[in-house]
């Protein structure tokens, strides 16, 4: 079958605002088609009206950890497009609790989103991907969280480790077929999420353990997804990129540094 657009199609889960509204805007700036995933059909239905200038914003009502929900969303996508060129599994939900106070349920929920939305919503695109016959960029959207423990994050790190596992899993047998998966890795970014469950103090640690002092820009984010599918970056593969300022290169002794410096005069 023959694709439907010679646009490239992007297509991002949870969408509707934050990294996956960044990436919309980059894409879109980028003459693509996107494909804007979400459950929140509050906030997608006002996403899709500030985007509807553009006639190649596409709005899904779709819960990624439900099989149905995706398989009916990406037939949806190939009816309309027939083709897809980025998939930027961005989709995630946290729970911050320690590991006793964390229920099953609430672990499940987080490993449904973060881990099977990022499964199914991957295998589902591929053959879309295919189509094309120029393969195509898959980019999960991991943590630092999944590469550093911390506290409260039993399953949201544990659900991010296991994704940048799958990612590596999925770079290694489809890239075979041209097709590229890596994982972004942010650091503290300056989300309405973070902006709700980082307290000063949580804020104040971060930075102190951030060599560049500071949180993320959605902006930046987006922009290293957009590399990551670009063909910038075509022979990139398998890899996790850690846009967080510095925060996993570095052990203790930041605040030491930085007082030392700013004694001398440095």
């Amino acid at each position: 079958m023959t694709p439907s657009t010679t646009r490239p199609v992007a297509i991002i889960t949870g969408a509707a605002r934050g990294i996956g509204l960044a990436s919309t805007h980059w894409f879109l700036a980028r003459d693509h088609d996107v494909v804007l995933i979400d459950n929140d059909e509050a906030t997608l239905t006002a996403t899709a009206q500030e985007l509807s200038a553009s006639p190649h914003a596409l709005p899904i009502l779709c819960d990624v950890s439900d099989p149905d929900q995706v398989q009916a969303a990406f037939a949806q996508i190939d009816a309309r497009f027939g083709r897809a060129d980025a998939l930027v599994n961005n989709a995630g939900v946290a729970v911050f609790k320690t590991i006793g106070d964390t229920s099953f349920q609430e672990w499940r929920h987080v490993l449904a989103t973060n881990l099977d939305g990022a499964f199914l919503c991957s295998q589902a695109c591929v053959p879309l991907m295919l189509k094309s016959g120029s393969g195509g960029s898959i980019v999960n959207i991991a943590s630092i969280s999944g590469l550093r423990a911390s506290t409260l994050r039993v399953a949201y790190g544990t659900s991010k480790a296991a994704l940048i596992h799958l990612t590596r899993q999925q770079a290694a047998e489809l890239g075979t077929r041209g097709i590229r998966a890596n994982a972004i890795a942010p650091g503290p970014v300056e989300t309405e999420m973070a902006k709700r469950v980082h307290t000063p103090a949580i804020r104040a640690d971060y930075h102190d353990a951030i060599p560049l002092g500071r949180y993320g820009t959605l902006d930046e984010i987006a922009d290293a997804i957009g590399f990551l599918c670009s063909k910038a970056a075509g022979y990139v593969n398998g890899q996790v990129l850690a846009v967080d300022g510095g925060f996993d290169a570095v052990g203790v002794g930041l605040p030491t540094l930085r007082r030392d410096a700013a004694e001398k005069g440095g």
